[in-house]
């Protein structure tokens, strides 16, 4: 029994040494074993799923930690890309920013801006010289954290990129400004990843080498704003005629917004859309606190005045003519340049006008449809140039480079080198039927007015008188003196030189008329003053500051005379100035295809042309009228707050002709001779010769009559009351149909004419 009660007896393990009893038994109390067992069950499993899940917080760490292993592939992947495309990019020690193309800035007298010339289409200005609003504007919707960012945003590429991922399309650029410069200063537009990645490598090298003001106004002044405009400043005077310095907020928001699409939101054409573009430019810059609400919609209700499409203002055709001279003058332009030229603007201006002015009131009714002007003074400097009617329309430069017959006012030189052979003012002439070889030149109206003084056959613009002037003084002469006056065309040595058939331009023409008004001094024609780099450095200035002496003192004082009477009493009598003497000559060739007036003062000499560029006829206009009209109103202008001052050689007083004598003893007077004896010292003969063949007395008997006084006033009266009822073509046609077969022989020599040939 008791060996049974000991085989029994267990001795359980204890976990706490010789401790025993109740609280050391580890089994269950079977009142609380299932639901012990339950949970158990239960905190093993959730146990060992935390083990395999590692719970929310496991999972935020392993989304970071894929993260960080996507990171550093990532890294290393672009890393690559970057070695890859870096690699294949010039060494960075050979970075450098190119030069900008060189601008030619074009000024008045003043300094008064007429033009910029060059691939850009405007000079660079300082960031701090630009109206403020501008930079700002560009800022606030190209690059808002600009002066935070070191070339590169990544806040705001990715804020770019998750728009354009939103709206499914390309909404918003992720670039820089600093990007921006660098792809256009020397990457394509393409857009793959190797520009892209080259864009960025470029954008930190600028960052490093240069400061933010630097870029933003490298940036303002490179950046493309349609229409050839590069730069703020070629961009302001192209769409608001007005410099970048005086931009107001509006103007600013418009350029701004170009840069998104310079053509399609181009104020010339489309500014409803630049509009539009612009208050979201605003809008941009309100967000930024760059300016007020107030001033948004102060700007919004501003809109400015509607660009012109292209270039306009007659200083362009001055401009185009500097750009014509410049490369002889200096060579190829490597730099910025400042051209001073001679242009006085205020006096350009009025000179446009008064072409306008007359073409728009006369010029369709007339069949007039061009013109020019060109006003030089005492040196040949050019202080007006007009040439055409719009510049937009023809670039063409009329008064420069078209060559056209002058007609009459070619006139001048042959009796300047009569009187450069002894004949005088007050020489009398016979104006009667003549022929010159086959050339019969006759007057206006077919009339003869018998003896009359040289003088007056001037004022008159009498044909036969200057036929007659022209064989004493010979063609020879008569071109010689013209070349040394200014007239640089080439002419053809015959008789009919009388009446202008040699082509000219006006600029040539009217600047050999200077030495009339000067006293006798060469005006060499230029619009050149001085060229200098921005810096001062002078690279030309012209040199006519000591002009050769081409005819007397007596010669231009006796001319002097004789043109103020074309004003006074002859066919410019339109061209008549107040308060002051002035003194000129008309012209018109055959059809009235062209008409002009050349005249000047005391202060400066102008060049009138009218016609139209196909050679087509006018309604009867003459250089005595539209040309003299619109020279008139242009001087008026440029006189106006000037003190009168005369005439070279006439003294104070009113200009008139000199009083008509005939000569009581025609004998005694080489002014007299016949016309074969004038033939006779042309050629140099010392006798006279005897009749030729090609030169004879017209074979209509005149009527021989004892000649009156003339009343030359009466003459003129009867004359204008003659043209104004259309009853004969106006007083100085300088071409008649003798003067068109002698066209015919143009290569003739003097003998052909002479003989008939």
């Amino acid at each position: 029994m008791a060996k049974s009660t000991r085989s029994r007896t267990r001795i359980e393990p204890s976990f706490e040494g010789s401790r025993r009893g109740r609280d050391s038994d580890l089994r269950a109390d079977p009142r609380d074993r299932s639901g012990r067992s339950s949970r158990s069950r239960t905190a093993s499993r959730s146990r060992s799923r935390s083990r395999r899940t590692g719970g929310f917080f496991g999972f935020v760490r392993r989304a970071i930690y894929w993260c960080l292993v996507l990171c550093l592939w990532g890294g290393l992947g672009l890393t690559g890309l970057v070695v890859y495309y870096g690699a294949k990019m010039p060494s960075a020690e050979s970075w450098a920013m190119p030069d900008r193309p060189p601008n030619i800035k074009i000024v008045d007298v003043n300094g008064q801006l007429l033009a910029n010339r060059g691939s850009t289409g405007g000079e660079a200005i300082p960031l701090d010289a630009m109206s403020p609003y501008i930079p700002l504007a560009v800022m606030a919707i190209e690059d808002r954290r600009y002066y935070s960012h070191f070339g590169f945003d990544p806040i705001g590429f990715s804020r770019a990129m998750m728009r354009n991922a939103l709206s499914g399309r390309m909404v918003q650029g992720g670039s820089t400004i600093t990007q921006q410069l660098a792809k256009n200063m020397f990457l394509t537009p393409d857009r793959t990843l190797e520009r892209k990645v080259q864009e960025v490598l470029l954008a930190f090298w600028l960052e490093s080498k240069y400061t933010k003001d630097q870029i933003l106004a490298m940036y303002l002044n490179r950046v493309f704003f349609g229409s050839n405009s590069y730069g703020v400043e070629a961009a302001s005077r192209r769409y608001f005629n007005k410099s970048a310095r005086d931009v107001n907020l509006t103007e600013a928001a418009i350029l701004a917004g170009l840069l998104k699409a310079p053509s399609a939101l181009s104020p010339a054409k489309n500014p409803d859309g630049a509009m539009a573009r612009a208050k979201l430019v605003l809008a941009a810059m309100e967000d930024e606190g760059y300016i007020s609400h107030d001033e948004l919609v102060a700007a919004v209700e501003k809109k400015p005045k509607k660009a012109k499409s292209y270039w306009t203002g007659a200083e362009h055709y001055a401009a185009d003519m500097v750009m014509d001279e410049l490369p002889a003058l200096i060579g190829e332009v490597k730099e910025d340049i400042v051209v001073d030229t001679t242009i006085d603007r205020t006096l350009e201006k009025a000179a446009e006008k008064a072409i306008k002015d007359t073409l728009d009131r006369e010029g369709k009714k007339l069949n007039a449809s061009q013109a020019a002007l060109v006003a030089i003074d005492g040196t040949g400097a050019i202080r007006a140039l007009v040439g055409g009617r719009d510049y937009a329309a023809s670039q063409f430069n009329r008064a420069f480079k078209a060559k056209r017959q002058p007609g009459s006012a070619f006139k001048p030189f042959v009796y300047a080198a009569a009187l450069e052979q002894g004949v005088k003012p007050d020489s009398v002439r016979n104006d009667a039927p003549v022929r010159i070889g086959k050339w019969t030149p006759d007057n206006y109206d077919n009339k003869y007015r018998g003896q009359v003084t040289v003088a007056s056959a001037l004022a008159q613009s009498l044909n036969t008188i200057a036929a007659q002037l022209v064989m004493e003084a010979g063609p020879q002469n008569v071109i010689k003196l013209a070349h040394r006056m200014g007239i640089e065309t080439n002419m053809q040595e015959n008789a009919s030189i009388a009446l202008g058939t040699s082509e000219v331009s006006l600029v040539e023409l009217t600047s050999a008329y200077a030495p009339f008004m000067n006293g006798g001094y060469k005006a060499t024609p230029h619009v050149i003053k001085r060229v200098t780099t921005v810096s001062g450095k002078v690279l030309y200035e012209n040199t006519y500051d000591e002009p050769p002496r081409v005819i007397s003192e007596r010669i231009a004082a006796q001319m002097n005379r004789m043109l103020a009477g074309v004003i006074a009493r002859g066919t410019g009598k339109n061209a008549k100035l107040p308060g002051w003497q002035a003194a000129g000559k008309t012209g018109t060739t055959q059809s009235f295809r062209d008409a002009l007036f050349v005249g000047y003062t005391s202060n400066i000499v102008a060049g009138v042309w009218f016609g139209n560029d196909d050679g087509a006829s006018m309604k009867k206009v003459t250089g005595g009228g539209l040309p003299s009209k619109a020279w008139s109103q242009f001087m008026i202008a440029a006189h106006q707050g000037l003190s009168p001052a005369p005439l070279f050689g006439l003294g104070s007083g009113t200009a008139t002709e000199p009083a008509l004598e005939v000569d009581a003893n025609p004998g005694a007077d080489k002014s007299q001779e016949t016309l074969f004896d004038m033939i006779s010292h042309a050629l140099g003969e010392d006798k006279p010769v005897r009749k030729p063949a090609g030169v004879v007395p017209d074979e209509r008997p005149a009527k021989q009559v004892v000649v009156p006084p003339l009343d030359v006033d009466d003459v003129i009266r009867r004359q204008d009351r003659a043209e104004n009822d259309g009853l004969v073509p106006p007083a100085d046609i300088g071409e008649t149909t003798g003067a068109t077969q002698t066209r015919r022989k143009a290569n003739s020599t003097l003998l052909d004419v002479l003989m008939g040939n």
